[in-house]
């Protein structure tokens, strides 16, 4: 009876991620942006973490809407976000769905005013990320996807542009604020007769793969699972992968530690 007490486990959590509707994870994602942009229009102060990473008002009220919101529409999924008391992860790792947020990736460059912030949300299923919705507020850019249905910027699906002769030429993303030693020089080892560097701040970078702007974005410098989850989704679902560098195998989520290993997004 084992095995029937599992089908009707996978039966359930098949229900509950059909119902789970892609637009209203949009819908909440333009109500976060909307608090995001008041407050980014004015001149709001800036508080420090124990890492140095910036925090402000606006993550936080960000982050208020987005968990608020969620937890009425689906009280049955655990959420964890960037802003809030981590669960342990003896508890976590008894989670099948959970939501995982960041209400502002790209803090820095919010601080910055250089537009380049991202408002991410997740949906996590057996350490795979399997729903995400990534909205650019500056320039009203919504990325979004569904397993099983495909990604998209706005209405358009992904990916919009394919490489047809990666030999000739590799179009390269990298981080603005974390471009370390150990990516520049994975980028210069690159097969191929011309790279051409796109430099922009937050998960932008994977949506760039996703979309096809960019070929590869190599990430070797530290990354949190929220920093990666919604964008992931959209780069698997647009036919993309990100992987453990060095490695064939995919980034996983929700483990013990939750800093990413480095990795390699990319066809």
């Amino acid at each position: 009876m084992k095995w029937l007490k599992l089908r009707l486990q996978n039966l359930g959590t098949m229900e509950l991620f059909k119902s789970i509707q892609l637009q209203e994870i949009v819908l909440i994602a333009h109500k976060a942006a909307d608090a995001v942009m008041k407050i980014y229009e004015t001149n709001f102060d800036v508080e420090y973490k124990e890492d140095n990473s910036p925090l402000t008002q606006a993550d936080l009220q960000a982050n208020t809407i987005i968990c608020q919101t969620l937890q009425q529409l689906y009280p049955t999924i655990p959420i964890m976000s960037e802003e809030t008391i981590q669960t342990p992860f003896s508890e976590r790792k008894k989670w099948s769905y959970y939501w995982c947020i960041d209400p502002i990736d790209g803090t820095k460059e919010f601080v910055k005013k250089n537009g380049e912030f991202t408002i991410n949300i997740a949906l996590i299923h057996n350490n795979e990320p399997v729903l995400g919705v990534v909205y650019v507020p500056t320039t009203k850019t919504m990325y979004s996807a569904k397993k099983g249905e495909g990604a998209f910027k706005n209405d358009q699906k992904l990916p919009l542009l394919t490489n047809e002769n990666p030999q000739e030429k590799l179009v390269v993303a990298t981080s603005r604020s974390h471009l370390s030693q150990e990516t520049l020089e994975f980028i210069a080892a690159l097969d191929t007769k011309n790279i051409e560097h796109i430099r922009v701040g937050s998960s932008l970078k994977l949506c760039m793969v996703a979309e096809g702007v960019a070929d590869i974005y190599p990430r070797m410098a530290p990354t949190s699972e929220w920093d990666t989850a919604a964008a992931d989704a959209i780069v698997r679902e647009a036919g993309k992968m990100t992987y453990q560098f060095g490695t064939e195998i995919p980034l996983v989520y929700n483990k013990e530690e939750l800093l990413n290993p480095w990795f390699i997004v990319r066809s």
